[in-house]
This record gives structure tokens, sequence and C-alpha cells, in this order.
């Protein structure tokens, strides 16, 4: 099922929606029209459970041969909003997490050549989030060397402490795409939540993908291109600690919560990693994608004198 937060105008608030044949159907009018109570928002949704997914369905089906006017509109009639657009915790992220990224972190980062042990997590908090088509804050006054990471990101959808990895995917939701935009010359003695969490460093979307519809998570092709020429690709089965892992290692010490997200870490080919640096500017057009999930799609603006 592919899940979007929408506007249909330019005032209206962001409202939940499930795309259907190119349609964005929204999921509490859907609810009501088959008698089924639904939610508008994505974070209810993902607290209702799976039996919210099941009502939508049965509300689908009920409704398929005859939907009420305004119930459904073309997806290129809408404005999809980041599918949470105010996550309520920081977003986890994971550094270090491909075997050739850990290499060209350790030529160009100082960060350790050898492979971690261990998940690297940090994070990015809510603030930093946008959707695709928004922009991605250039502050020259702040850096010089803005930089791209495209990554997936999983969405937790049931409470987890101290999970076993054999247990771990039964509490993702779905999963989507982030860009893990990082201002590499804003690192602080090694500490890297300024150098990846400032406002807009999170481009987050477009959809989520619900985990019944990804076969598998760990075959996934995911890439990014600069401008329209490519810069990153690879397959999620190059993760050095896959999503089991992840979750089962996060969880060991901090409960994960439904709505909660976890962005996997990013391939090699990241700007700091290339021969000469290079890094994203005002004018510049970034599109992260992984197959099956999604594309963001965000430029990069000028702020600041």
């Amino acid at each position: 099922m592919k899940l979007v937060t929408y506007r249909d105008s330019a005032a209206g608030e962001g409202r939940l929606g499930v795309v259907v044949d190119g349609q964005v159907v929204d999921v509490e009018w859907l609810g009501e029209a088959a008698g089924e109570a639904l939610p508008d928002s994505m974070l209810d949704l993902i607290d209702m459970g799976p039996d919210a997914l099941a009502a939508i369905t049965r509300a689908l089906d009920a409704t398929n041969a005859a939907r009420p006017a305004g119930l459904a509109v073309p997806e290129e009639n809408v404005r999809l909003l980041a599918p949470i657009p105010r996550p309520r915790k920081n977003i986890f992220g994971i550094g270090l997490n491909y075997v050739e990224h850990v290499a060209e972190s350790a030529k160009s980062l100082d960060t350790s050549k050898e492979l971690p042990k261990e998940p690297v997590v940090f994070s990015k908090p809510p603030t930093s989030v946008i959707a695709s088509g928004e922009g991605i804050q250039h502050n020259a006054a702040m850096t010089q060397q803005l930089d791209w990471e495209v990554e997936l990101a999983v969405i937790i959808g049931k409470r987890a402490t101290r999970i076993a990895k054999d247990n771990a995917m039964s509490h993702v939701f779905g999963y989507s795409v982030i860009n893990d935009v990082s201002a590499r010359d804003n690192r602080r003695a090694g500490q890297w939540i300024f150098s990846k969490g400032q406002d807009t460093f999170c481009p987050f979307g477009p959809a989520i993908i619900t985990a019944d519809d990804v076969p598998d998570p760990h075959n996934l092709d995911l890439w990014l291109t600069k401008n329209g020429v490519e810069k990153q690709r690879s397959n999620t089965r190059h993760l050095l600690f896959d999503i089991p892992t992840l979750i089962a290692d996060i969880s060991s010490g901090i409960t994960l919560e439904p709505g909660d997200i976890i962005a996997t870490g990013t391939p090699a080919g990241v700007g700091a990693g290339r021969d000469p640096q290079e890094w994203m500017w005002p004018g510049d057009v970034i599109e992260c994608g992984v197959d099956g999930i999604g594309v963001l799609r965000n430029p990069v603006v000028k702020i600041g004198d």
C-alpha cells in the first residue's frame, strides 16, 4: 500500500491519503463512505496497528464501484508533504553502514578505516524534515561543504524494547526514502548532530510503502543524481548491518515507538569522497531514489547573505 500525506490546496492542512491507480484517495473520507473508522494522519494510522491497513483495504473494496465525488484526486493535482511531516522524535541515522562508504570516509572525513563492530548511531531532529520539492537550504556563512546521502528509511510500526533480531521485522510498518544532507565542515569534536541536523537537512518521502508490499527490503537498488548526473548507486544487500540488526541494536537501550524513523545509511559516492571533492550549491537539483519505494527531488536554495 502506498500512503502519502497530501494537501489539495495552498491553505489546506495535510491529510492522509492512499494512492490507487494514480489517484490519491483521502483515508478518513474513504472510511466515512464505507462505514469504517479511519484516521486523517499518518501517525494516527500507524498507532492503530495492522487492523487499520485491513480497514483501508475493506473500504477501498467497498467503494470500488462508485466513490463519492471529491474522495479521490489525481496525484498530479495535490501537493505531497513529507509522509510524517513532524516526527515525534529525532530520526535515527546510521553512519558508515556500507563497506565502500567506510573506505571513502576514512580517506576524506578522518573516520576509522576499520569496519564498525556495531552500528554507528546519530540523530536528526524533527525540524530537519522537508518534503520532496522543498528546498535544501544552503547558507554560505554556515557551510562550504554541503553533501548528499541517499538512504532507505525504515518506519517503525510497533513499540520495540530489547527486541531480538528474529522478531525485529514484525515491528516495521513500511519504507521510504531519505536524503541525509550533511554539512561536512560543521562536525564538532566528532559529534555529527549539528552537521546533519540543521533545518531542511532531512528530505523525506514522497510516500511510505507498507512492509507487506516490499518483499525483500535487503535487495533494493538505491541511487542519487545531481543535476541529472548519477553520483551514487548501490543495493541494500550491501548494508553492513541489516534492518533486524539495526532494530535490535537501537532497541537494546532506546525504545523504538510507532512512527519512529531509521535512516539506514548511505553507499559510496558522496561528495566528500569524490576526487576532487564535490558539494551542493544553490541552483543544484538532487534526486534520490529507492526502486519500488519512490523518488525524492529537491532543489538547493540560497539563504542568508
